[in-house]
């Protein structure tokens, strides 16, 4: 458990290329990422936009003709 087999030194070369390969890859995918979090954020901080409000309708009146119009 203690060594290293050469499948754990393959894995570790293969994040180590992905990782450190080629010339500024780790700035590149961290300078997107900081990009992405940019946009996140500003899409945060901008207001919705506000639907015009609707005038409330006034409620016609309401007829009970369950009670007697006469009065007694």
């Amino acid at each position: 458990m203690g060594s290293l087999s050469p499948w754990h030194l393959m894995i570790l070369a293969v994040i180590a290329l992905l990782v450190f390969g080629g010339r500024g890859k780790l700035s590149g995918i961290m300078g997107d990422a900081a990009k992405g979090i940019r946009a996140f954020r500003d899409g945060l901080k901008e207001e919705p936009q506000a639907a015009p409000a609707a005038t409330p309708q006034p409620l016609p009146p309401v007829v009970d003709h369950d009670k007697d119009p006469v009065v007694r």
